[in-house]
C-alpha cells in the first residue's frame, strides 16, 4: 500500500485542531502510532479518541513547545517506548499588525512559540532520529515568502521556520534526516471562522467570500488537502525528496497579479 506508516511514529505539535488534528488522522489511518503535543489537553485527548475510534493509535501529551525543559519530558517519554520517526512542527500563533504597532511582547510570544518552539522540538529529536534516520516537516506559509499586509511579526516567524528546514536539510543528510516544509494560503479552519465572528460581526458571509477569493482559485485550503500532502511527504514514498518548501496556496504565491 502506498503511503504505508505502518510501524512509524508522529510527533505532532498542536496536533488538537484544525491542520494538525487532520494531519494526526490522516498519519493515524497510515498506520503510525501519533503522539500530539498540545498545551490544550483536552483539544488533543478529542482528536486521539477520534483515532481509536478508527482503529488507530494516538496519545496526548499536555506540552508548551515554547519551553525546551516541558519538550525534552514529553519527548523523553515517548522515547522510553518507541523510536520517533517522524516529527511535524504544527503548533503556532498568528498575530495581526505592522512594525509599528506590534508590541514588544508580542514580539517576544511569536517568536517563543513559531521560532523557540520550533527549535525546542527538533533539537530534542535529532539525537536520537541520527541513530536510523528520520522526517521532519515544518509548517510554515505563504507569508514565508511573499509579503502580506499586518503580518510583521507573523511572517518574521514563519521565514525562520522556513530557514531553519533549509539547514537541518543540510546538516543531517548523511544521518538519512529529510527535512522539509508546507507553507499553506488561507486553509478553511475553526480559527478561521472565530476571526470573521470576532472582527466582522453580522458581515460573516461577506468576509468569508473575500477572504476566499485571494486565493487565484478562488476559495480556501481544507485541512485534509494540507494533511494529504503532509503524508506524502512523509511516506517513504519521497525519500527523494529533503530541503524543500512546499506551497499549498490555491495559485497565491505565482498567479496573484497575473
Amino acid at each position: 500500500m502506498k503511503f504505508d506508516l505502518s510501524g512509524k511514529t508522529a510527533v505532532i505539535t498542536g496536533g488538537g485542531s484544525g491542520i494538525g488534528k487532520a494531519i494526526s488522522k490522516t498519519l493515524a489511518e497510515q498506520g503510525a502510532q501519533v503522539h500530539i503535543l498540545e498545551l490544550n489537553l483536552k483539544m488533543a485527548e478529542v482528536t486521539t479518541e477520534e483515532i481509536k475510534a478508527n482503529g488507530g493509535n494516538g496519545y496526548a501529551h499536555t506540552c508548551n513547545v515554547a519551553i525546551q525543559a516541558d519538550v525534552k519530558r514529553v519527548v523523553d517519554q515517548i522515547l522510553e517506548n518507541t523510536s520517533i520517526d517522524i516529527l511535524i512542527n504544527n503548533a503556532g500563533i498568528a498575530h495581526i499588525g505592522n512594525v509599528e504597532n506590534t508590541a514588544e511582547a508580542d514580539m517576544d510570544k511569536i517568536y517563543a512559540v513559531n521560532i523557540k518552539g520550533v527549535y525546542n522540538c527538533i533539537h530534542a529529536v535529532i539525537p536520537q532520529m541520527k541513530k536510523k534516520g528520520g522526517v521532519i516537516l515544518n509548517m510554515t506559509s505563504i507569508a514565508s515568502s511573499v509579503g502580506i499586509n499586518d503580518r510583521f511579526a507573523y511572517s518574521m516567524s514563519k521565514g525562520a521556520a522556513l530557514t531553519m528546514m533549509y539547514s537541518v536539510a543540510k546538516d543531517y543528510l548523511d544521518f538519512g534526516i529529510r527535512c522539509n516544509s508546507i507553507s499553506p494560503a488561507r486553509i478553511h479552519t475553526p480559527f478561521v471562522d472565530g476571526f470573521i465572528k470576532d472582527n466582522y460581526p453580522g458581515k460573516e458571509k461577506e468576509m468569508f467570500a473575500k477572504l476566499s477569493s485571494t486565493q487565484p482559485i478562488g476559495r480556501m485550503g481544507t485541512p485534509n488537502e494540507v494533511a494529504d500532502l503532509a503524508l506524502y511527504l512523509c511516506s517513504d514514498e519521497a525519500s527523494f525528496i529533503t530541503g524543500t518548501e512546499f506551497p499549498i496556496d490555491g495559485g497565491f504565491i505565482k498567479l496573484n497579479g497575473n
